[in-house]
């Protein structure tokens, strides 16, 4: 019987030990955007596990489909299919693309999305690009509130702090001639209130140029609870963290590639990022594992454009 108990306990603690690669291998995938034919304006979304095999185009519509964001074994896209080029509306699948449903008739901006209560609320970004305010819907995709954010421009909103706070990208200045983009990171209550500017952009660097990214959409550590994005500095797209206060910000990784979007995995022990060249004339999605910072590429050559990956359940 004491025999019997130390064997169990061993192959329990094996089992402990392994839990990351059986998460990885066997429950997790990721989802990402591909650019098939450029001719055509055709945007498709691919999923595949995380060892990069199996990849499969899980919309295949010669249309305009993106993803911004999974919930658990929920994929979210938005889709032109239907209305007029580049009219988004938001639908939903799983890993496998089965079974697709539209879930609101509201139309959406190309902009990343969250979710809270358990994936009961949605924030989005409505469709128009100057439209400084969000929207959040409930699963039947009815607008449950109108979140106000006093800047001129706001997308990518990102619920922190158990949906009691956004994270988004924001600029005081718009209009349909644009020169130049002064998006920063700001938090803010959901109600619109105790707006404060996280991110900083260093003043002597001028690398970003007028449309370069000084921080990208947002996305938050689900274990160490900060905030990471990318910034165009020192002549490179790097990825950058911030601490939901703003008291620290720091460089976050050393990858000799420029970095864009990027999430982490459910457990914060995996993050995939899309890499790209100074050209952007290939990108790819990377996975790094964030203990040991070793870093496997997942995807090929096939096709130029691959990006914005996000993990979702497969089962």
């Amino acid at each position: 019987m004491v025999r019997g108990i130390t064997i169990l306990g061993l192959l329990t603690l094996l089992l402990s030990c392994n839990s990351k690669e059986n998460t990885s291998q066997h429950e997790l995938g990721l989802v990402y955007n591909v650019l098939r034919d450029l001719d055509i304006d055709n945007y498709e979304v691919y999923s595949m596990d995380l060892d990069g095999s199996n990849k499969k185009n899980i919309t295949d519509l010669y249309n305009v489909e993106w993803t911004y964001y999974s919930y658990q074994d929920t994929l979210y896209f938005i889709s032109d299919r239907g209305a007029c080029k580049r009219c988004y509306f938001l639908y939903k699948s799983n890993f496998k693309g089965e079974n697709p449903q539209k879930v609101t008739d509201l139309e959406l901006a190309d902009s990343w999305m969250s979710s809270r209560k358990d994936g009961d609320e949605l924030i989005v970004k409505p469709k128009l690009i100057t439209e400084n305010t969000f929207y959040i819907l409930n699963r039947s995709g009815k607008i449950v509130n109108r979140i106000e954010t006093g800047l001129k421009f706001a997308a990518d909103p990102l619920f922190v702090n158990e949906g009691k706070q956004i994270v988004f990208r924001g600029g005081k200045t718009t209009g349909k001639n644009i020169d130049g983009f002064d998006e920063e990171l700001y938090i803010m209550d959901v109600n619109g209130e105790n707006r404060k500017q996280l991110t900083h952009y260093p003043e002597k660097d001028t690398t970003a140029g007028k449309y370069g990214y000084r921080a990208g959409a947002p996305k938050l550590h689900p274990t160490e609870n900060y905030i990471t994005y990318q910034s165009k500095q020192n002549g490179k797209y790097s990825l950058y963290a911030v601490s939901l206060d703003g008291s620290k910000r720091w460089k976050l990784t050393n990858n000799t590639e420029n970095e864009g979007w990027h999430d982490w995995s459910p457990d914060g022990k995996w993050l995939a990022i899309e890499l790209f060249d100074d050209e952007q004339s290939q990108f790819h999605i990377g996975l790094m594992n964030w203990e040991t910072k070793e870093m496997e590429i997942l995807t090929d050559d096939t096709f130029k454009y691959q990006q914005a990956p996000n993990f979702i359940f497969k089962n």
